[in-house]
């Protein structure tokens, strides 16, 4: 059984693949899986690239290749909640696709998927767990909130775009993948957890924060993931 771990980035998948012990590569279509050990635990990591195709369809690779005992998303996202700061770390409780719009098909909200509902649920057992080790960890200079991860195929620039999303939504941030890839495991019943580190937030000059912050939030994301896998 593997701990199957999606990053869209390569620097949010490189700060994971530094903490991995006994790896081995194998190419499956034109994806890269790494498969070792990160705590002892046998894990399999690779990189989606970015929105919400790419997302689902490598969440499925992964599924379907290997033997998945759960998936986690990890990676950056632009914080809409304003009490979030860069480096700050969201843990997705709920998933929704908030580009998600079929309200004049029939009686639906907005965000809600056909057949599949509105939002998408991290596992219980791995937030609580997650939550125990982000509180756990020493002389940490940053805050976590869970709460709802809302993602589109859309680099979120717009201060009034955001606002919409977090009125609409109640989320905390907004990225590209995480509740694709929540939607695929929430259909392949595999328990799933989305973890986001604050890169940037929607104020005009996010694509200069994301540039130079991804690295150190991939690392602080890369550190909270070692020790959750400690305790799964």
């Amino acid at each position: 059984m593997f701990i199957g771990i999606i990053a869209a980035e390569n620097k949010e998948m490189m700060a994971i693949r530094n903490i991995m012990q006994n790896v081995s590569e194998e190419q499956v279509y034109n994806l890269k899986f790494f498969k070792g050990t990160i705590q002892e635990k046998e894990c399999v990591l690779v990189q989606c690239g970015v929105g919400k195709v790419n997302a689902g369809r490598t969440a499925q690779i992964m599924i379907d290749k290997y033997n998945i005992s759960y998936v986690i998303n990890i990676g950056s996202a632009g914080g809409i909640n304003k009490e979030l700061n860069i480096k700050d770390i969201v843990i997705g409780k709920s998933l929704v696709q908030y580009d998600f719009d079929v309200t004049g098909a029939g009686n639906y909200e907005k965000g809600e998927i056909c057949e599949t509902g509105k939002f998408f649920n991290s596992d219980e057992k791995l937030i609580k767990l997650c939550e125990e080790t982000v509180n756990n960890l020493k002389d940490r200079d940053f805050k976590i909130k869970i709460g709802t991860i809302a993602s589109a195929d859309l680099f979120c620039t717009d201060l009034s775009k955001a606002e919409k999303v977090r009125e609409e939504f109640g989320a905390e941030c907004v990225e590209m993948e995480g509740a694709a890839i929540a939607q695929v495991c929430f259909l392949d019943k595999i328990p799933f957890l989305v973890i986001r580190g604050i890169s940037d937030v929607p104020n005009g000059n996010n694509h200069i924060d994301f540039v130079t912050y991804l690295e150190s939030v991939s690392k602080s994301v890369a550190e909270i993931l070692d020790k959750l896998i400690s305790k799964i």
